[in-house]
């Protein structure tokens, strides 16, 4: 008997190994080939598809920490409905979670006066570089999509030039090109430890909610209808 797995989207490595688990499949990282890598995992047989991690704050009544369940996921290219039973499990497993639209960009919203405006125009609560990606492959094989995210950068943060060069293409950190950026411009340094401060929040809330998901990150009824036989 195989299982159908579910196709975790997440930006970063930490996001990734929170979201592994049974019945999950992470692709993680490498922005630009992330459709050819979602291709190519529906190809291989999945069940839904689901956006993972953390996403900046549009509205400012979201915190680091606070939980993103999406309504719909809005950009350039057209707006994504989420599929309506996943989202209510995910709300149900994650208490204090708000239902509401994300955006999703190619480049990450760095100013406040920018996250402002985003959030302004497309009446959506928080942005990222995946739900969207992942929206539209979903949509383009009629599976279930939903996108659940965790508030890091706050609407009225700006982030730091330093912030913006600490990922490599696999999603994991370049503390190297950090300490580059903060040796040319060393009063980034005051604003990268509260960033520092908002990543743990971020973080410890998808660990606990992480547990809360379970196998299939909320499917409903993931463990008795995805099994098929071999």
């Amino acid at each position: 008997m195989n299982v159908r797995p579910i196709v975790a989207v997440a930006c970063l490595s930490f996001e990734a190994r929170i979201a592994a688990g049974p019945g999950v499949t992470v692709l993680c990282g490498d922005g630009e080939r992330l459709p050819e890598k979602l291709e190519a995992a529906v190809r291989h047989g999945s069940t839904g598809i689901i956006s993972f991690g953390i996403a900046g704050g549009l509205s400012p009544a979201l915190a680091p920490g606070h939980w993103v369940v999406a309504s719909k996921v809005v950009s350039d290219t057209g707006q994504f409905p989420t599929d309506r039973m996943w989202s209510q499990r995910l709300l149900r497993a994650l208490p204090g979670a708000i239902h509401a639209a994300i955006a999703g960009v190619d480049a990450p919203v760095a100013e406040a006066a920018t996250k402002h405006s985003l959030g302004e125009a497309t009446q959506t609560v928080a942005v990222d570089m995946e739900s969207h990606v992942a929206a539209r492959v979903a949509a383009a094989h009629g599976l279930p999509f939903a996108a659940c995210r965790v508030i890091i950068d706050p609407a009225h943060r700006t982030l730091p030039p330093a912030a913006l060069l600490g990922l490599r293409e696999d999603g994991s950190s370049d503390p190297g090109a950090v300490l580059r950026s903060l040796l040319r411009q060393p009063h980034q340094f005051p604003a990268l430890l509260r960033i520092a401060l908002d990543a743990r929040a971020a973080r410890r809330a998808l660990l606990g909610g992480r547990r809360q998901l379970g196998a299939g990150l909320g499917f409903p009824d993931f463990g008795e209808l995805q099994l098929d036989v071999a």
